[in-house]
């Protein structure tokens, strides 16, 4: 009857939908597998509308013994906190009141500085964090919100950058916070219900996954290191298999792992190892590969030939917790992912009626717009993304570096932070989604790749051109500063300016780029000059050769023309040269078998 119930449970959970369930994909990079050495971890933060894309930084501080640390109910939209426990940043402006907060849990006497979006990015210290949603098969409501959790995915990112400096103490940190206070998902449905995060520092990674306890006031988790020489993907959904609960240097885990799967039925230690996603996930959410295609493209731009079909994901161990990828990668070949739409693979999203005449490869949502049934691949690249950051955690030059993309990869320029910084550039951390601002970098970037779209294929040439350069500044800017840091000692105020300064720089330049595109292909001018009409595929595709038939030829000249009159009319137009050729085409009309005639 317990297991009847757990099942029960279960679907009704699966029947709800809520758009507020993040969506996002992550990368993880060994030190061995990197080009420079460097640990790295990123996310795309791929939400829906009305998302909160600033970039915030939180100052270290000291507390009180005895001190109680607030956690706050994160609804991760726009403002997504209100207050002034995080900085000036977060500082209630006109008309805004500070938020309540939902419980607390006893705090530490020191917290560290870090940087903060709709998760704890990177602290002080080169303590990065990437988040991702999944679905598993326990679900939990928050304090306050019809349940008795305490703590969510983005409360523990937080938590851990404050806490800790290495990333294995972060998954023993938040992982036993989350089962003493309880953890809740994005939301109550098989669909938000979980979390995974990659925790890394300069030496090493994990990828952390999340859920609550059947009881929703507890929780269980498992964390699985990175080989160094490997990288690996996260696509909302979980990916660690089985595990090895001798190997405590590979695994770490929450020991509600074993038992909760063994008071369920859902694991038996005779059939051998624990399968984590096959005992916990509850498979892909929104359509059958919305996370194995992402995986797959991943793996396939990290070099790696993997299959692109299965039955269930969930069951089937098709792809890889982690893999060795065929060269190292650099944070530009990260950036580079995140722009993937399958280009030259039999999924590309470029090609079809559906990208249109301009290849455009975005498609924008349609449940609740339309009563067709159906759904869109879902590809790396995606126009809703927040924001999506890169982690490049080091001990050279000026240290850890944040890489911050407002708004869509395809569109966006990943700009710079150093992790030692005490301050963001106000372009990137004004990024109210409903009051357009020309100081907004967000905007900037949100603005060029809307305005790409009156010709998606020709605009998005000149956006990458330009994204080039800039992103070629970057780390040009990044290289003298960490030749600096090795010759000296650099202070946070040095780097505020010089990073606030390309900013600038970056957001200036984006906000011309705009009415360069308008002015370049308005009307469908190639500069007002040559049309640049349609591609024949497309014209073929939407039935330009059944349109409206060409006009009528001139009608022939007939026996209407045969009269008497009309052919001594034409007879006295004769010249004298040629007279008598030229009449017999007058009287040629006549003829049936005439169609014409000269005079």
């Amino acid at each position: 009857l317990e297991r009847l119930m757990d099942a029960i449970c279960i679907l009704l959970r699966a029947a709800v939908v809520l758009s507020a369930v993040a969506a996002c994909t992550d990368l993880v990079v060994g030190k061995k597998a990197s080009s420079d050495g460097s640990v790295l971890l990123s996310q795309s933060d791929d939400g829906e509308s009305g998302a909160d894309a600033r970039l915030c930084w939180v100052p270290a501080k000291d507390h009180a013994p005895g001190s109680l640390r607030p956690v706050f109910y994160d609804t991760e939209s726009y403002p997504r906190f209100v207050g002034y426990e995080r900085g000036p940043c977060y500082e209630p402006k006109s008309g805004e009141k500070s938020y309540e907060p939902i419980g607390h849990i006893p705090e530490v006497n020191h917290t560290y500085a870090y940087f903060d979006s709709t998760f704890g990015q990177v602290n002080e210290h080169g303590l990065g964090v990437a988040e991702t949603t999944c679905s598993g098969i326990f679900g939990a409501n928050a304090v306050g919100h019809g349940g008795k959790a305490l703590l969510s995915i983005d409360s523990l990112s937080r938590i851990a950058l404050e806490r800790e400096t290495r990333a294995r103490a972060a998954v023993q940190t938040i992982g036993k916070l989350a089962e003493e206070y309880g953890f809740y998902g994005a939301d109550n449905s098989f669909e938000g219900g979980s979390e995974s995060l990659i925790i890394g520092d300069p030496d090493e990674a994990f990828i952390f996954h999340i859920l609550a306890d059947p009881s929703g006031t507890s929780a269980i988790w498992a964390a699985q290191r990175v080989p160094d020489d490997h990288v690996g993907v996260v696509a909302n959904m979980f990916v660690i298999r089985e595990i090895d609960f001798e190997d405590r240097e590979n695994f770490l885990f929450s020991e509600s792992v074993r038992t909760v799967a063994l008071q369920k039925g859902l694991w038996n230690p005779q059939q051998g190892k624990l399968d984590f996603t096959k005992v916990y996930s509850d498979g892909e959410y929104a359509h059958k590969f919305y996370s194995g295609r992402r995986v797959w493209g991943a793996y396939r731009r990290f070099g790696l030939a993997l299959p692109d079909n299965y039955t269930d994901l969930r069951y089937e161990a098709v792809y890889p917790t982690t893999a060795k990828p065929v060269k190292p990668v650099d944070v530009r070949s990260i950036f580079s992912i995140y722009r993937d739409f399958y280009e030259g693979s039999k999924f590309d999203m470029t090609k079809g009626l559906a990208a249109g005449p301009w290849r455009d490869p975005d498609r924008w949502k349609t449940q609740g717009v339309t009563s067709a049934k159906g759904s869109w691949e879902r590809s790396i690249g995606i126009f809703r993304t927040t924001a999506t950051h890169v982690v490049q955690t080091r001990r050279t030059g000026q240290g850890a570096m944040l890489w911050y993309g407002p708004h869509a990869a395809a569109g966006t320029v990943f700009f710079p932070v150093p992790a030692r910084a005490t301050a963001v550039p106000l372009q990137y951390s004004t990024a109210d989604p409903k009051t357009l601002s020309r100081e907004s970098a967000y905007w900037a970037h949100r603005y060029v790749y809307n305005v790409a779209k009156i010709k998606y294929s020709y605009a998005m040439q000149d956006v990458r051109t330009l994204q080039t350069q800039l992103e070629t500044e970057a780390q040009q800017l990044v290289a003298r500063w960490d030749a600096r840091a090795e010759q000296r000692r650099v202070s946070a105020k040095d780097l505020n300016a010089a990073y606030a300064e390309f900013a600038t720089h970056v957001v200036q330049s984006y906000w011309k780029l705009p009415d360069q595109i308008v002015a370049k292909y308005a009307d469908g001018w190639l500069g007002d000059g040559k049309p640049m009409g349609y591609p024949d595929w497309w014209l073929e595709s939407v039935g330009y050769s059944s349109g409206p038939p060409p006009p009528p030829k001139e009608p022939p000249l007939t026996a209407s023309l045969c009269d008497d009159a009309s052919v001594r009319d034409c007879i006295s137009a004769c010249s004298p040269r040629g007279f008598a050729a030229c009449a017999a085409q007058c009287t040629g009309v006549c003829h049936a078998d005439q169609s014409s005639f000269v005079v």
